[in-house]
């Protein structure tokens, strides 16, 4: 059967702006006429023309529209010249999986539907991003120039009478306007399941997670929150690993992650939190978002381990994984929020160190390069040069990798570690679903007090400890491979001890602003108490100087990290 693709007339929707990892709005925006249409085909004229003959993967995390949004994908894509699309059984990939099959396969990109740690569900949010050729999220030119071309667009192209099941692996062919049109199904697990048995030992954290003759099993708990991440944990932990039946929680993908939000730190994930704390079976905990590219880690007793630290843990220990024995490490890097606990390991082991801004794609050209091995942000993103997305699966089996390795728990690491290079505490204060009015007031009081020279060598006192403030800024950053230019990347406050004070409007939500303040402050010899005790002075002066409480109300953060 022939088909024949038409060209639908179209106005813009304003605020159809990507923000740091795609675009993120309610579904029911999404749901409206035209409005996912003229968003995927503004992200297929972005390509300039590279759309002609090529293949892009498709998936995301199964949230709600999910399902809706890929029979509009292949359509638009089909009309517009794409020759193939890769697609996840049931629409499902996760966000490194879409990374390591742009890569494999040599794709133009990927589309991936994910609004990630956001809440799902028919009330709530849903995404759309495009990673380009390297497997990494578009680059700040490309969503720029996809922005301007969702202000100004009057049609787009689609195949209205294509269908297309994609709900069991296969292969099917279409004719549209005399071209093939070919779409795969495939299962969204093996290839990414082999990738990871290239990098680690399977071998031998399958004999630390099922036990061996002399030694018990090491008991975990996997919380997949009800995202992708469940259909890789049941192959990789289950199934590869040997690990328990019980070993794994909330492993079934469901378009509304079961009325949960799947962030996976101490507020949102507090089941996992309590319940390993509560019985000492087990040894380690780890939970993940519902796109599998955040990654949080608990050791006995719920043990926490802040992003910050896991960075840095894994940076010097790295070679304990086959991979970087075999492929050597190339350099260390973190966004610009992320305490510098990783800086000191990369110091010590005379590798190369980038502060970045957030977003993953910042870390990209790095690795392209060569210069990049290891990187994270302290928003539970940990990730190395294997793909260009972070990975949460692969953070926890680097963890197990080097439990495996050390023959230590996870508190005994943490220990030995701040005992050799000292302690960066560390927390992150958010203010979620703010007015964005207000939030937007408090940014430019923020600004016109660092804009202020006095503002160096004032000292602030709180709890009986006085801090002298360095530097001011709006963090800026320079690609040190391209020479491209990121402004604006977030207030920074930095003190006379090396203690800083960060403020940033994040670019995740899809209503309102959510405010981040990020507290850091360096401790040699005091490692061992607890962080929110250590930071309270801090704290204390980050809400005095930004004056949050007068520009929005906000007796409290929404969470506490």
């Amino acid at each position: 059967m022939s088909l024949t693709s038409i060209v639908v007339p179209t106005t813009p929707f304003e605020g159809q702006k990507p923000g740091t990892s795609g675009l993120r709005k309610k579904v029911a925006v999404f749901m409206e006429k035209h409005y996912t249409e003229n968003f995927i085909q503004c992200i297929l004229d972005a390509q300039k023309g590279k759309t002609q003959g090529c293949t892009l993967i498709v998936g995301g995390d199964g949230r709600y529209f999910t399902t809706q949004s890929i029979n509009i994908i292949i359509r638009i894509a089909s009309a517009n010249g794409v020759s193939k699309l890769i697609i996840g059984r049931r629409g499902l990939l996760s966000t490194p999986a879409v990374s390591s099959l742009i890569r494999t396969h040599k794709c133009l990109g990927g589309i991936v539907l994910t609004a990630s740690h956001n809440p799902g569900g028919i009330r709530n949010d849903f995404g759309i991003k495009y990673n380009i050729d390297n497997g990494g999220p578009a680059p700040d030119q490309m969503t720029n120039d996809i922005y301007e071309l969702t202000e100004k667009i009057t049609q787009y192209r689609i195949t209205p009478d294509l269908d297309c099941d994609f709900q069991q692996p296969g292969v099917q062919s279409f004719e549209v306007d005399g071209r093939e049109f070919v779409v795969e199904v495939i299962d969204p697990v093996e290839d990414y399941v082999q990738l990871m048995k290239a990098i680690f030992d399977f071998e031998k954290l399958r004999c630390l997670l099922s036990g061996t003759e002399t030694t018990p099993p090491f008991n975990v708990l996997i919380d997949s929150m009800n995202g992708v991440t469940g259909v890789y944990v049941k192959r990789i932990f289950l199934e590869e690993l040997g690990s328990n039946q019980d070993s794994a929680v909330r492993i079934i993908p469901l378009d509304n992650f079961g009325e949960i939000h799947p962030d996976p730190n101490l507020t949102y994930a507090k089941d996992l939190v309590d319940k390993v704390k509560e019985d000492t079976r087990y040894d380690f905990g780890a939970a993940f978002d519902g796109d599998g590219d955040r990654n949080m880690i608990i050791g006995k007793n719920a043990f926490f381990v802040t992003p910050s630290d896991s960075l840095a843990v894994v940076a010097n220990n790295l070679d304990c994984i086959p991979y970087f024995r075999k492929n050597g490490v190339h350099g260390f890097a973190r966004s610009m929020p992320t305490a510098a606990a990783v800086d000191r390991v990369a110091e010590r082991l005379k590798k190369e160190m980038f502060e970045v801004p957030t977003g993953w794609k910042y870390f990209g050209n790095l690795m392209d390069a060569g210069r990049l091995s290891l990187c994270g942000e302290e928003s539970f993103g940990t990730g190395s040069d294997h793909i260009r997305e972070k990975d949460g699966i692969w953070a926890v089996l680097a963890w197990l990798s080097i439990i495996e390795h050390k023959r230590m728990s996870v508190e005994d690491i943490l220990k030995e570690h701040w005992r050799t290079y000292g302690r960066n505490y560390f927390t992150r204060y958010d203010y979620e679903e703010c007015e964005s009015g207000d939030a937007n007031k408090m940014m430019s009081h923020l600004e016109s007090f660092i804009a202020d020279p006095r503002a160096t060598g004032k000292s602030f006192s709180s709890c009986g400890k006085t801090y002298v403030i360095k530097q001011a800024d709006n963090f800026s950053y320079v690609d040190p491979i391209d020479d491209s230019v990121a402004k604006n990347q977030g207030i920074r406050i930095l003190f006379e001890d090396g203690s800083r004070l960060i403020y940033r409007l994040s670019g995740t939500g899809s209503s309102g602003a959510t405010i981040r303040i990020y507290i850091d402050s360096y401790e040699k010899v005091d490692t061992t108490t607890d962080a929110q005790v250590t930071l309270k002075p801090l704290v204390t002066i980050a809400l005095q100087i930004s004056k949050l409480k007068e520009f929005t109300g906000r007796e409290e953060p929404t969470v506490i990290t």
